[in-house]
């Protein structure tokens, strides 16, 4: 069985303002989703299910879904603020969904295969795509065994400012044993580095693995994501800003010894528009990649 490509892009209406900007980078027009999606594809993915808000799923369908309905099976699922374990309620005040585990949680009723989870709006690289689906492949029928790309931070930084990165910790046979966010992470004076809580520089190596919320699971994992957000709610439903991100709970499953989680590594650049002079390098860079022969002109 093929695996799945699961999106994350419940976050895209407030972000583009409605999907009327989704934003064109490739030489036609291509969005940074449609390159992920042409990597998945040739990395032997089967399946793809975007996650959104249900308020723009008819512009979503138009604008998104018909363009690569041809190529492979599509789904849509939707995560809203109301979808919440039996007997809890929304907290007054909240507006927003309940992070990006919440988000991978709405996949249940549609991914029975091993699957992997990107965000919409992150340029993850042919080669990351290839290493992902080639362990997905592999990973039919297993359970507590996961998987996560590990980048080298000095192929995730921008030009235009610091960033937030989960820095990896991994043991000798390659798994990870935790994932701390440092925010603040950049290149001074030729040196990779971030300000830690006891405000102390702390320099990393080119190569340290981070993780860019780009995920192999399988099944199962929903099963422990229903279960540790009741867990979740209880601690943190009166915080109308709390987040139940990947990484919070791939940390309990680590720590509690309940799962394994295998860091991929991968020679692939990320980039994205963290800021928006980072706009006109990314227009650069997939020109570079195009005008190289790593994709075709027009993709879809």
């Amino acid at each position: 069985m093929k695996p799945t490509l699961f999106v994350l892009a419940a976050g895209m209406g407030s972000r583009y303002g409605g999907l009327k900007q989704l934003d064109g980078l490739g030489p036609n027009g291509e969005t940074i989703m449609d390159y992920s999606i042409f990597d998945a594809m040739r990395a032997g993915f089967g399946k793809l299910v975007f996650v959104i808000r249900k308020y723009f799923e008819e512009d979503f369908r138009i604008k998104i879904v018909s363009k690569y309905e041809n190529h492979i099976p599509v789904e849509v699922v939707f995560q809203e603020l109301d979808d919440l374990p039996e007997g809890v309620t929304v907290p007054e005040g909240r507006e927003k969904p309940w992070g990006t585990n919440h988000a991978v949680l709405m996949g249940k009723k549609a991914i029975f295969e091993p699957f992997a989870v990107i965000n919409a709006d992150d340029f993850y690289g042919r080669h990351s795509f290839a290493v992902l689906g080639k362990q997905l492949s592999a990973m039919e029928g297993w359970q507590n065994n996961y998987c996560m790309v590990g980048y080298h931070i000095g192929n995730t930084l921008s030009d235009s400012g610091y960033v937030a990165r989960g820095v990896c910790e991994t043991n000798t046979e390659g798994y990870l044993t935790g994932v701390v966010e440092r925010t603040a992470v950049e290149r001074v004076d030729g040196e990779i580095c971030f300000i830690d809580e006891k405000g102390k520089k702390v320099v990393l190596t080119e190569n340290t693995p981070v993780s860019m919320n780009m995920w192999g699971f399988t099944p199962d994992y929903f099963k422990y994501s229903e279960e540790y957000f009741v867990e979740f709610l209880k601690t943190n439903a009166g915080n109308l800003k709390s987040e139940y991100f990947i990484p919070l709970m791939v940390n309990e499953l680590i720590t509690k010894g309940k799962a394994k989680v295998k860091v991929l590594d991968t020679t692939s650049k990320w980039f994205g528009v963290t800021y928006a002079a980072d706009r006109q390098g990314v227009v650069d860079k997939i020109k570079a990649l195009v005008d190289s022969g790593e994709y075709p002109e027009k993709l879809f």
